[in-house]
């Protein structure tokens, strides 16, 4: 299995995104309505990937959520859940201007 790549100014926010940062991290600014798992944290919630179809990473550039992107595509369960890394992550969604959230909720 495999997962796709995109720009992060391809990112619509028409599907599920997870930031896989650090907590520190995600609370000092996250894209809107991105549900916080740290990319430590994702083979043990594989489960809440279950309910999806597709679902956008993040991290702080593309090399941690690419990582959780790869490893969740490898998991039988998930077969059917399209992974898409957004490479620029959240460093870049901000440098194209777009609103970030501060705390600890999505949005």
């Amino acid at each position: 299995m495999s997962f796709q790549q995109i720009e992060v100014s391809e990112l619509i926010l028409d599907h599920p995104v997870v930031d896989v940062r650090e907590p520190d991290e995600y609370t000092s600014g996250h894209i809107p309505g991105a549900r916080h798992i740290p990319v430590g944290d994702v083979p043990d919630r594989v489960a809440d990937f279950v309910d999806y179809d597709t679902v956008y990473m993040v991290c702080h550039g593309g090399g941690r959520s690419g990582r959780a992107c790869d490893y969740l595509s490898q998991q039988p369960e998930l077969s059917h859940v399209k992974f898409i890394n957004v490479m620029g992550g959240t460093s870049g969604w901000i440098a194209l201007g777009r609103e970030v959230v501060q705390g600890d909720q999505p949005s």
